[in-house]
């Protein structure tokens, strides 16, 4: 193996950094590799064995897809906390049952009837999960006008009724099973629901008042279900934003705290709603409203009616579908949208027949799993993000995982579309920049307290394409620096040579 001299100076700089005096545990080669192979081996054990991250561990598996050969275990066969490389678990399994070019529907619906340009009565929206419709590429908006415009074209011009979220396609439970209670107001927390707007976050926005010492000004989405309390306060011009909020535990109430500066720029952050549904019904009840057509009634939860609908067979006013698979699979595994997800995980339970429950969703992945010949004692799944303290696997698993999706025609293209590009874009856009790993590695990240992982494909030198895990669980030293002995390791590869 023809390594950069300064690739091996980095690994010794990681491996004496610390002085530590435990004896780091040791990988196990192939069995009879080459020479090429094993010097690959050694370097890589000297970044992944070194004494700087002794007290986490990692896991480690490393193939190629062209010869089959293992070229690097350590261990792979270990169960590990996979943080957001559960997305590539949960993609594979959706993709090989839905197909890429699965799409997601939402309509308008009424049983009421139009007199004088008034529907006189409710407004149903209904879908069955569609996590696209959001501010990503203006998607929200293009939605709303279409809608207005189809009820305008049915003879609406205003609603005297309700607006009514109809989520029955599937289950109410909103928050995955080990989430932490601590970071659930938070965007990447947002609770799953059939229907899903602007990824169920609201904007809060927190903004000076008048006066040093007077209240913030403190405004929330529409339809975000939190009651406000706000102990904000405006600070000296100049001085530092501390303005945060928290929710409270036993009831829906945020409250927002610290100093923003006079004369400062708003703050605005995205705050996890309560009830997705009535999150979607308000704002579309707002965007109808802007849209020039009047509603009276309030933006209601299918769940909440007391004696139900009206009776009477709903007609669908407009149906719009999402984009296909593709497209929501390269924001949900570029960015590591968790919300996207768990809306696979769910729709996948629905695939079959009755409602989306994680349940469901999960007995698919694990039907998906054991037909690729994946052992049942090789991963715990609990919800479809990774954002679970619950999930295990192993690196090997998703090495085998990675390894079905390349060698499928079916997968191949459209998987690898998805992933992070290093140094490029997505979640890698600033990792490995300056290697020969830069637009070459792809592969998925992963981040929770205490866990990183990576895990994708690069090309060596040769042109051979390998397929990685690296997982790092239970470290204590910088984040930064596990990231940089991963990304080591997969410089190291990309400048392979079996010459």
């Amino acid at each position: 193996m023809k390594s950069n001299s300064w690739i091996v100076a980095a690994s010794l700089v990681v491996t004496t950094a610390c002085g530590a005096t435990h004896a780091p545990p040791r990988a196990t080669p192939s069995t009879a590799p080459s020479k090429a192979v094993l010097e690959l081996h050694h370097d890589l054990e000297r970044v992944f064995t070194a004494p700087i991250a002794y007290r986490g561990v990692w896991g480690i598996d490393i193939r190629s897809l062209d010869t089959g050969e293992s070229i690097y275990r350590l261990n792979a066969d270990k169960l590990m906390m996979p943080a957001s490389n559960m997305k590539i678990v949960t993609l594979a399994a959706t993709a090989n049952t839905l197909g890429w070019d699965y799409r997601f529907t939402t309509t308008l619906e009424t049983a009421a009837p139009i007199a004088s340009g008034v529907l006189q009565g409710d407004l149903v929206v209904r879908s069955n999960g569609d996590p696209s419709i959001n501010t990503r590429g203006n998607r929200s908006t293009a939605v709303l006008d279409e809608w207005a415009t189809a009820l305008h074209a049915a003879g609406i011009t205003s609603i005297d009724g309700r607006i009514v979220g109809d989520d029955q396609a599937f289950d109410d439970e909103g928050i995955g099973a080990g989430w932490a209670w601590d970071y659930l107001q938070y965007g990447y927390a947002a609770p799953v629901g059939a229907l899903e707007f602007n990824e169920d976050t609201a904007t809060l926005t927190v903004a000076a008042g008048a006066a040093v010492g007077s209240q913030a000004i403190v405004s929330l989405s529409p339809g975000a279900g939190f009651e406000v309390i706000n102990r904000a306060v405006t600070g000296d011009a100049g001085s530092r934003n501390t303005s945060d909020y928290k929710r409270h535990l036993d009831r829906a109430v945020l409250e927002v705290f610290g100093s923003i500066p006079l004369g400062g720029t708003a703050d605005s952050r995205t705050v996890a709603v309560v009830n997705p549904t009535v999150f979607f019904a308000q704002s579309l009840k707002d965007g109808l409203v802007a849209r020039g057509i009047a509603v009276s009634g309030e933006a209601v939860d299918y769940d909440d009616i007391a004696n139900g609908l009206p009776p009477g067979d709903r007609r669908v006013l407009v149906t719009t579908q999402s984009p296909p698979l593709t497209e929501i699979a390269t924001v949900l595994m570029k960015v590591s949208q968790n919300l996207y997800a768990e809306t696979l995980s769910k729709a996948l339970g629905a695939s079959r027949g009755g409602l989306g429950t994680w349940a469901g969703g999960l007995a698919i992945s694990k039907e998906t799993l054991k037909s690729w010949g994946v052992p049942d004692d090789a991963y715990v799944l609990y919800d479809g993000s990774g954002l679970s303290r619950y999930n295990y696997i192993t690196p090997e698993t998703l090495t085998t995982i990675l390894a079905e999706m390349h060698k499928d025609a079916r997968h191949r293209d459209a998987f690898a579309a998805t992933l992070p590009i290093a140094g490029t874009d997505g979640t890698i856009s600033s990792r490995l920049k300056r290697t020969r790993a830069e637009g070459n590695a792809i592969a998925k990240t992963g981040s929770i307290a205490n866990v990183r992982a990576l895990s994708g494909y690069v090309k060596t030198r040769d042109g051979e394409t390998l397929v990685f895990s690296i997982l790092a669980n239970d470290f204590v030293v910088p984040v930064a620096t596990i990231n940089y002995i991963a990304d080591l390791g997969v410089e190291i590869l990309s400048n392979f040579t079996r010459k």
